[in-house]
């Protein structure tokens, strides 16, 4: 046994014997405070180590953990970088379209202008029917154009819509009641529009009929025969008969009585 036992044991078998006062200035005794002070402080150590471990155990978690957090914001930097980038793209392409939207009005609204104007003429040198409600529609689109409350491509749609409706009118059949100077008299008749061909009247009493010399510009009577075709005729616009072959005149024709 080392000599450091050897003293450990000795002072311990002086204690348990009731000879301790005895041995406080024993070098014994000295070496077993020495001992009890070593030990004291190699826990002390041991606790300080422990204390740096769980230190350094945490601070490591720290840091590991703030190594996950910044990686998380370098990838939500960069999904913002993207993001700026395509809304930089956006207001680039918006920027753009509206540049070419203002260079779109400067050159159609004179072209709807022009159009309007075109269809009024058609109006007033076309055949004569339905004169009040064609005015009316052109009288509306001038307006139209006139409001700063209305987008540029509602009254182009408004424009179209007019032109439409008159291109319908060349490959339709139509009866409607009119009001008609007839021989210097003002009548009202039903009239039958073939189309842009023909355009014909009949009085409310089936006692006159006749069709418009698109040529002259006036209207000639026909007689009983051609009264019958024009009546047939109302009655199938009106969807009253079936379609049928009707002998009428055309405004190219020279009048035809029975």
């Amino acid at each position: 046994m080392n000599r450091r036992l050897r003293q450990v044991l000795a002072l311990t078998l002086a204690l348990s014997s009731g000879l301790g006062p005895a041995m406080a200035a024993d070098p014994l005794a000295q070496g077993l405070a020495v001992t009890r002070h070593d030990l004291r402080a190699e826990r002390d150590s041991q606790r300080r180590i422990d204390r740096l471990d769980d230190q350094s155990s945490e601070l490591i978690r720290q840091y590991r953990a703030g190594n996950r957090e910044l990686e998380s914001l370098r990838i939500y930097d960069r999904q913002l970088q993207r993001l700026v980038d395509s809304q930089q793209q956006e207001m680039a392409s918006l920027r753009h379209q509206l540049a070419a939207i203002d260079r779109t009005q400067h050159e159609i609204l004179p072209l709807m202008v022009r159009m309007v104007d075109a269809l009024d003429d058609l109006v007033a040198r076309d055949v004569p029917f339905l004169p009040a409600e064609r005015r009316r529609r052109v009288r509306a689109l001038h307006r139209l154009l006139d409001r700063a409350d209305v987008s540029l491509a509602e009254k182009y749609r408004r424009i179209l819509a007019a032109y439409q409706a008159e291109l319908d009118y060349g490959r339709t059949i139509e009866a409607y009641r009119d009001r008609l100077d007839i021989e210097g008299k003002p009548r009202t008749v039903d009239v039958l529009r073939l189309g842009r061909i023909g355009l014909y009247y009949l009085t409310l009493d089936g006692r006159h009929g006749g069709y418009l010399d698109l040529h002259r510009r006036r209207w000639v009577a026909l007689g009983a025969r051609g009264r019958e075709y024009i009546r047939q005729g109302l009655r199938i616009a009106r969807k009253q008969a079936a379609p049928a072959l009707l002998e009428l005149p055309l405004p190219a024709a020279e009048t035809a009585d029975d």
